[in-house]
């Protein structure tokens, strides 16, 4: 793996400390093999002495070559992984808001947190560890033949059985294993979905429902979980019972030697095959156990590296960088679906020149968020031009394009975190004291200073200790300090109350002076002062004109007008 070579050294390190750890095994066994032999059975004080000298030096050599694997083993893998979760995140910032339209938030966390522990469990419990065991297993065949041939055949002779049943369990496992992790994301995805709209399944009094979708999900999970419990109360059972026999015909076969008076140092051979038999028996069974750690990783990684190779990020191949744009905008001919075959924006052509306050107004599903978007490049046109004094967006750097636009939209988000931060957005560039500046400009310092902190106050995830209007006047606030060249208000007014709108329509006054300013409102009221009026309708432009311009035409603007209006007298 690519993500690997900048630890290569670690990674060798941890495979001389495997090595080490499978040769200290076997002399153990040598050595115990040679205790009985050459010290007991002779009566051999010295020899006994300097034998188990030589054990404690093995067994100290074994704690710390065990020692130095497990600790590098982990900190390889937890390493790798924070590689490739900076790489994982990396490219999601960069992927178009069409790739987060049609993928699940609770499996793209998931990806991110979950399986990443997974692919580092490749490392520390995984590949690592089977190696090691590999390795115990080869030395430990090895020395059996050299120390008796036909002792070494008898427990040869076992191993095709628990072999063959440890290649069952794997392929069981793997499938077992890959519909766990199915059944994991799920479980994410409907859980963050659900307690995120906790309000509308509160609402609608849909908790009777939704606990019942949970449990046949969380049902289908449990019986995921439930296979691999399965599949390992079979084979752990059976590998005991193969090593039991193991060991009996090593006792009977090596004891009928003995008797028939076949190699007098047979007492320390069968001794060391106690050892040894553990040493080539035992692996297995951790190794079909660490396979299923391994295969777990596997699964995980191909589920991230699937993300890490998809291509649906914006291209940002331009090379301007300015630091000032005047704010000339037009839009030639713009043709744009976020589905293929289905366009939402047909041949839209316009122009907002620098200091201009344009409005854009129509029904719901006219296409008028739509333009914001493609302004922004969170979706590539499908043909035409958007240029932005003379220059077509996509010769911008992404950064240095969106950093001249600020956007306030109807559906506020703000991070858990401090009001000033969620302001800044943590710019360094912009101090609090610019933050109370700006809010005191705008008639906003009076409410969040009420705010225990004030500035300080912590929002919580969403902003859930704030007021829909409280929210929307700190996306305003926002937008206000990072003092754009294009300032776009896209429902900005939509959720707020009467006091609050006011409040608003004073910044907007304000912060609109001299800059380009695009304003996209269903309210009508929002929009009486606009230099310029685009009316929209079925993705096409069809109005063109002021407030009182478009109300003289007597058309669609006139229409709209008029059904908001005259319902509002009726009602007052």
């Amino acid at each position: 793996m690519a993500h690997t070579k900048p630890y290569m050294l670690t990674f060798y390190g941890v495979a001389l400390a495997a090595i080490l750890l499978s040769v200290f095994a076997v002399l153990t066994a040598t050595i115990a093999g040679d205790i009985v032999n050459d010290a007991i059975k002779i009566n051999d004080p010295e020899k006994l002495l300097y034998l188990t000298l030589a054990m404690l030096g093995v067994l100290i050599g074994q704690v710390v070559s065990q020692l130095a694997f497990n600790y590098y083993a982990n900190w390889l893998g937890e390493s790798v992984i924070k590689d490739v979760r900076i790489a994982l995140f990396k490219k999601m910032f960069g992927f178009r808001m069409q790739y987060f339209d049609t993928s699940s938030i609770g499996v793209l966390v998931t990806r991110a947190v979950a399986d990443m522990q997974r692919i580092g469990e490749i490392f520390s419990q995984g590949f690592f560890v089977i190696v090691s065991d590999l390795l115990k297993m080869l030395t430990a065949a090895l020395v059996m033949v050299y120390l008796n041939w036909k002792l070494a055949l008898l427990v040869f002779v076992l191993l095709p059985i628990i072999l063959y049943a440890t290649r069952l369990f794997q392929k069981a496992m793997k499938v077992a294993f890959t519909e766990v992790r199915a059944e994991v994301s799920n479980l994410n995805s409907f859980v963050q979905e659900r307690i995120t709209g906790m309000k509308i399944v509160q609402l609608f009094t849909r908790e009777k429902i939704e606990k019942e979708k949970f449990r046949i999900i969380n049902e289908k999970h449990q019986n995921a979980w439930l296979k691999t419990v399965w599949y390992n109360s079979i084979f752990f059972p059976i590998a005991e019972i193969v090593t039991s026999i193991a060991i009996g015909l090593v006792v009977w076969f090596g004891v009928l030697q003995n008797i028939a008076g076949i190699g007098a140092d047979n007492v320390g051979v069968i001794f060391s095959f106690f050892f040894l038999i553990d040493l080539l028996f035992r692996p297995l069974r951790q190794i079909a156990d660490k396979f299923n750690t391994l295969q777990m990783g596997m699964v995980a990684a191909n589920r991230v590296f699937r993300i890490l190779d998809t291509d649906s990020h914006i291209q940002d191949s331009g090379t301007i960088i300015k630091e000032k744009v005047f704010g000339n905008i037009t839009f030639s001919d713009v043709r744009f679906g976020y589905l293929e075959n289905e366009e939402v924006l047909h041949g839209i052509s316009f122009e907002v020149k620098a200091g201009e306050t344009v409005a854009i107004v129509g029904a719901t599903g006219a296409g008028k968020s739509t333009i914001i978007n493609l302004l922004n490049r969170f979706y590539e046109i499908n043909s035409g031009s958007i240029l932005i004094d003379g220059l077509n967006i996509k010769e911008f750097t992404l950064a240095s394009l969106r950093s001249h636009i600020a956007v306030v939209l109807q559906d506020v988000f703000l991070f858990a975190d401090t009001i000033a931060n969620n302001i800044s957005l943590k710019d360094e560039t912009i101090s609090l004291q610019n933050i109370e500046q700006a809010a005191k400009q705008i008639g906003v310092h009076e409410f969040i200073d009420s705010l225990p902190g004030a500035y300080t106050y912590n929002v919580k995830e969403r902003g859930t200790m704030l007021s829909s209007g409280q929210r929307q006047l700190i996306a305003f606030l926002r937008a206000y300090v990072s003092n754009p060249s294009i300032l776009v208000l896209d429902e900005a007014t939509s959720s707020v109350d009467t006091y609050s709108e006011q409040l608003i329509q004073r910044a907007t006054e304000k912060i609109t002076e001299g800059r380009t300013s695009i304003i996209i409102a269903h309210r009508l009221a929002t929009v009486k002062k606009a230099d310029k009026i685009l009316v929209m309708d079925a993705g096409k432009i069809v109005e063109t004109g002021t407030h009182k311009q478009l109300l003289k035409k007597g058309g669609y603007y006139n229409a709209l007008y008029e059904a908001q209006f005259l319902a509002e007298e009726e009602v007052a």
